[in-house]
């Protein structure tokens, strides 16, 4: 009974390995509060080229919160790592209200957890922005995208968030 409910509590500890990286986390959330600032104004700024500002509320606290992330345009859509906890407060299909470019628009999430296709988009992600690999801990030692550490890393929550867009507010 202990054993099943330890392997249930507990992520798969080569998964879990896969995301634990508190030097980087350090760095980005001394780096989220400036970013807010400058993903707030009201127009386009070098960063908002593939940085986008959510603005959503925690499910148990009821808290607004605003977090920087970054993206890639895929056609009419756009693509963004979902590695943190973040995403726990977003629900699939409910508009979030982002700033992008200077703009609040409203975005849909959708979630991608088909590790084939996790894979081919952080590839083709990748080939937008080559430093996204630099925060999505999922490449092998040749640079490229490791599926084991794709597959590890979904395992353990990693999801593609693919987001439609909904409406552009005033």
């Amino acid at each position: 009974m202990t054993q099943l409910t330890q392997s249930v509590a507990q992520p798969n500890p080569a998964a879990a390995r896969a995301f634990r990286r508190p030097g980087l986390a350090r760095l980005v959330s001394l780096l989220n509060g400036p970013m807010r600032l400058l993903l707030s104004l009201p127009f386009p700024t070098p960063l908002s080229g593939a940085l986008m500002l959510l603005q959503f509320t925690g499910r148990k606290t009821g808290k607004v919160y605003r977090q920087p992330v970054s993206y890639v345009r895929d056609g009419d859509t756009l693509l963004t790592p979902g590695g943190g906890r973040w995403k726990l407060n977003l629900r699939e299909g409910e508009p979030v209200t982002v700033r992008l470019r200077g703009r609040r628009v409203l975005l849909r999430p959708q979630f991608i957890t088909d590790v084939d296709e996790v894979e081919g988009l952080l590839l083709k992600m990748k080939a937008v922005n080559p430093r996204i690999t630099s925060f999505v801990p999922l490449k092998g030692r040749d640079g490229q995208v490791d599926r084991s550490k794709v597959e590890a890393a979904v395992r353990y929550g990693f999801r593609i968030i693919r987001w439609h867009f909904d409406q552009v507010r005033p």
